[in-house]
């Protein structure tokens, strides 16, 4: 029942920018942590960048200094604010969020559909 809905990804120019949401909903204890994930065709998802319901962040090396996580709790939703996009920056963009759905369930992993990002002149 639990479902997460990506918005605001696109079609940019080098250099350009763009803000990616992520809204939980469904039945929902907490969540512990969202993040975004990227993965092109035939490689390896990988992390882009987390964020716990504390607010510690963690970033991957190639997006430092551009990309910013945030999240909101109050509407479990997370943001991902893209500055100086790169051609590099190209693939599908995943959110993910750690959830447990009721006191006696486990935590576990919830992933959107993904949404394309795509860095291009």
């Amino acid at each position: 029942q639990v479902q997460l809905v990506e918005s605001g990804g696109g079609l940019v120019l080098p250099g350009g920018s763009l803000r990616l949401s992520c809204a939980a909903s469904g039945s929902i204890v907490s969540i512990n942590a969202m993040g975004w994930y990227r993965q092109a065709p035939g490689n390896q998802r990988e992390l882009v960048a987390t964020i716990t319901n504390g607010g510690s962040t963690d970033y991957a090396d190639s997006v430092k200094g551009r990309f910013t996580i945030s999240r909101d709790n109050a509407k479990n939703t997370v943001y991902l604010q893209m500055n100086s996009l790169k051609r590099e920056d190209t693939t599908v963009y995943y959110c993910n969020a750690k959830i447990r759905r009721l006191w006696s369930s486990p935590v576990r992993d919830y992933w959107g559909q993904g949404t394309q990002v795509t860095v291009s002149s």
